[in-house]
């Protein structure tokens, strides 16, 4: 009897978050905390499962160590299964060849071979770097209705920023009839979020086209989807209306952990009809004591805080000692806060310890303005990390 899926997603998890500087230096940005209890790529994972697709494979290249061992065997999003369910996909050797993944459609038509092991009718690939809720199952109605080749997930954004993203122009229904890779001179604000669905064989088709081209990149936006434009292939857009934060840069990496502070927030993680599911960590629950001040802020469990908490975000096993200050911040898991310490407007890595006295960023620095210290550094007593630095190691102060 033929065992199969009716779409198979590939999740593109291998990039290295260079614009992340020191919080990527040990680990592949898919990985990064988020969120106090999550990473990012909790996110397509659990929009994989919750939109009924239970078969992923997930595409590593860049510090995969980490990253491979939080998804694990899948259990904590229901992707443990016996036929289906997760498959870490590193670059590996062939016999007739071998080579790192050159682009996100060379990293995808390498892996051709899993795809078809499910024959599947639709190919879903997914970016493993943005923050959003998205059911999958809708978009691929929608691409079975209109008939498409191929699909691509659509929002709209300030026409300031269209520059950064490939911008689709369409038709009133939605056809697309030009594509351009992050334009200098954007015609329109309608921006591919990196999502698509394929019929299966007009992908891998294309993708086997694309790695005989020498002169291509091996990139989907560059080079895929405008062939298939050139070629007369259908091409539609779904348009999307829902939170989603491409976490490609410090300043929004920060603002996409703000926006799940306040009242109401931007963005919401308690819909109990669409749960983010995260690997979580075995730890006792979080201690304020009799000094502790915390407002409009997400503690994980682990902690324990003893000073003054505003407007931030801290991971598991943090330790915030009397008399220190937190505000506006991303606090990842094991850092430590000291008596007298100040940390305004800045991202911690995992084990970063703020001695007595320090302070950390500034107040009113803005997104622009955002200081960022990697995993496993110290700052001294008294030294002060001005607004917008980037440090990845110990930092004694400017004096040094």
């Amino acid at each position: 009897m033929l065992r199969k899926k009716e779409c198979v997603a590939m999740l593109l998890a291998g990039g290295q978050g260079s614009r992340l500087y020191a919080l990527t230096n040990e680990v592949a940005k898919p990985a990064v905390a988020y969120g106090a209890k999550y990473r990012i790529i909790d996110f397509p994972l659990s929009n994989c499962i919750n939109s009924g697709i239970d078969t992923v494979g997930v595409l590593t290249q860049y510090e995969p160590l980490e990253l491979n061992e939080y998804i694990g065997n899948g259990q904590p999003w229901d992707l443990d299964r016996a036929f289906g369910g997760v498959h870490i996909l590193p670059p590996y050797q062939a016999k007739k060849k071998s080579s790192w993944y050159e682009g996100t459609a060379n990293a995808v038509y390498q892996n051709i071979g899993f795809m078809k092991t499910y024959s599947p009718d639709y190919i879903l690939v997914l970016s493993g770097d943005h923050i959003y809720k998205m059911d999958y199952s809708k978009m691929l109605e929608a691409h079975i209705k209109t008939g498409a080749d191929c699909t691509i997930a659509a929002i709209e954004v300030p026409i300031k920023d269209a520059s950064r993203f490939g911008i689709l122009n369409v038709r009133g229904d939605g056809l697309i009839y030009e594509f351009e890779e992050k334009p200098k001179v954007p015609k329109g604000d309608l921006a591919s979020m990196g999502i698509y669905i394929f019929d299966a064989e007009t992908l891998y088709r294309y993708l086997e086209a694309d790695d005989k081209d020498p002169r291509s990149s091996k990139d989907f936006g560059k080079d895929v989807l405008p062939a298939m434009l050139r070629a007369g292939e259908k091409l539609y857009s779904y348009r999307f209306s829902g939170y989603w934060k491409d976490v490609g840069t410090v300043s929004s990496l920060w603002q996409a952990n703000m926006d799940l502070l306040g009242d109401e927030p931007l963005f919401s993680l308690e819909d109990p009809d669409w749960r983010i599911h995260s690997r979580s960590p075995i730890a006792p629950p979080e201690y304020l004591g009799r000094s502790a001040k915390v407002e409009n802020s997400l503690i994980a469990l682990g902690c324990e805080i003893d000073g003054t908490i505003e407007d931030s975000l801290l991971s598991t096993g943090v330790k915030v000692e009397e008399g220190a200050l937190v505000r506006g911040s991303v606090v990842m898991a094991g850092s430590i806060i000291k008596r007298g310490a100040v940390v305004e407007n800045a991202i911690l890595a995992e084990n970063v310890t703020i001695r007595e006295g320090a302070r950390v960023g500034e107040r009113k620095a803005g997104t622009g303005g955002i200081a960022v210290l990697g995993r496993n550094l110290s700052v001294y007593s008294g030294a002060k990390v001005a607004a917008g630095k980037i440090l990845d190691g110990d930092y004694k102060g400017d004096e040094e």
